[in-house]
């Protein structure tokens, strides 16, 4: 697992070159299925546009694009590149065009599919996605001040303190900290702890 960048919710664009209209829409994505149902809802409200041209990466090994009837090469790919060029994944792109009578040829499509992409990716809020180690810390309550203090200054994020017979406590953390993370906690506690690595997961910031 690595950390990686992608676009928090969904942003749109548009612009018009030629009496063509593209309308462009970008928006976080973390399966096939989902890509395919935003590609048909966008299919579904311009209905009566000529061309709805897409493109989506899910990670490294999965990434699609289409044409959508445009000459082979000149939508779905620059709109992957435009992707690409930005390191996102769980991204996809729909470009609607609403062609203006004047034909842009293969090189005027490639850029105005690429810039339309690109406008609706510049206007997305970007989301860093880390990899991180959830952790379940046990310890006696007179350590829970200081324990909660020194999780609190290194910025990880506590997901849940339960109070039982002892108190536990669930934690984020990345997992090159792990080992440091275990020393500074022996030495606060004077290794009177246990813990337990509960899963490896993605966390936004």
């Amino acid at each position: 697992m690595k950390d990686f960048q992608t676009i928090d919710g969904f942003s749109e664009a548009n612009f018009e070159i030629k009496r063509s209209k593209f309308i462009s829409h970008a928006e976080h994505v973390e399966s096939e299925d989902q890509a395919r149902e935003i590609l048909q809802s966008i299919k579904k409200k311009f209905f009566d546009a000529r061309h709805n041209c897409s493109a989506w990466i899910l990670d490294d090994q999965k990434m699609k694009f289409n044409d959508d009837g445009e000459p082979g090469g000149t939508a779905g790919k620059p709109i992957l590149e435009s992707i690409k060029e930005k390191k996102l994944i769980q991204v996809i792109v729909v470009v609607t065009r609403y062609f203006g009578g004047i034909k842009l040829g293969t090189g005027g499509l490639v850029r105005a599919y690429h810039h339309a992409a690109t406008l609706a990716l510049d206007s997305a809020k970007l989301l860093t996605v880390k990899s991180m180690l959830k952790l379940r810390i046990e310890i006696d309550y007179p350590m829970f001040n200081s324990v909660e203090r020194f999780i609190r200054q290194k910025n990880f994020p506590i997901e849940s303190v339960k109070y039982e017979a002892n108190v536990s406590i669930e934690v984020l953390i990345p997992p090159d900290e792990k080992d440091r993370f275990i020393e500074n906690l022996t030495e606060i506690t004077s290794a009177k702890f246990k813990l337990e690595i509960l899963d490896e997961l993605f966390h936004s910031e």
